[in-house]
């Protein structure tokens, strides 16, 4: 791993989202051999997601915001965990109010899953971006921490891939196309990720903005997508889904972070 932590930091951020991206890909895949998964086995899923971008919240994003020890962090971290959960926010108004899908609530609620996972998908690679770009400027964030902050959005991002591609599916779009837009959701975050290595090359405090940020986008997406989803099918299997994905990405912030 030593070359990998001599590369520059936006070849880091490069290398790490294209992991992320490849696992939405991956959960995406399956679309290709079938046109739907079973109610239970994609509430588990979702569940098991929720759990996961709610322990990455506070162990791989609000945790590591907070270490930096960025003035008056209490201000910094609520107003950029406020401003990430009003983009999810603001993106469900305007979806909802697209009158495209009036009459239609299976295909607004694709669009609305679409572009919220693909919205939240941009502060979760700037975050992996920005944090390797403090990481090769020595900015106080560990390798240890930037790598699992990565592998973590990275495990939630496999469900994700299905979350788009199989409802798309199941409304009629081709294999391909579902793919397609499945993988696209999570191929934004290489680009995000770019240009937030590059940005904290000039302005290093934007680390704990864009940390806090992506927290309260997660948070956002756990609450508005990931939960009401999982538990329609059943509040046993998703509670269970909910605190097996939450208890896998906390052994691994923890025990190596």
């Amino acid at each position: 791993m030593e070359w990998f932590y001599n590369l520059e930091g936006w070849q880091q951020a490069l290398i790490a989202t294209s992991f992320t991206w490849a696992l939405t890909a991956l959960g995406a895949l399956p679309v290709f051999f079938c046109k739907s998964v079973s109610k239970s086995a994609f509430s588990l899923m979702m569940s098991s997601a929720a759990g996961i971008m709610l322990a990455s919240t506070f162990f791989s994003l609000l945790m590591p915001a907070l270490e930096t020890g960025v003035d008056y962090a209490f201000l910094v971290l609520t107003s950029g965990f406020i401003l990430g959960g009003l983009l999810i926010i603001v993106t469900d108004i305007v979806t909802d109010k697209l009158r495209i899908f009036n009459g239609n609530a299976k295909k607004k609620s694709c669009a609305v899953m679409c572009i919220a996972v693909t919205m939240h998908n941009i502060p979760e690679g700037l975050a992996v971006g920005v944090a390797f770009g403090a990481l090769a400027a020595g900015s106080g964030v560990g390798a240890v921490a930037a790598v699992m902050l990565a592998v973590g959005i990275g495990i939630q991002n496999f469900p994700e891939g299905m979350c788009v591609a199989f409802p798309l599916r199941a409304n009629g779009m081709g294999r391909f196309k579902s793919f397609f837009v499945g993988q696209l959701s999570g191929a934004v975050e290489i680009v995000a990720g770019v240009i937030g290595a590059l940005a904290v090359t000039f302005a290093s405090g934007i680390l704990p903005w864009a940390l806090s940020f992506s927290a309260g986008a997660m948070v956002a997406v756990v609450c508005s997508e990931l939960i009401p989803e999982s538990f329609s099918e059943g509040k046993i299997k998703a509670t269970v889904g909910v605190i097996f994905g939450f208890a896998l990405m906390m052994i691994l912030d923890v025990a190596f972070g």
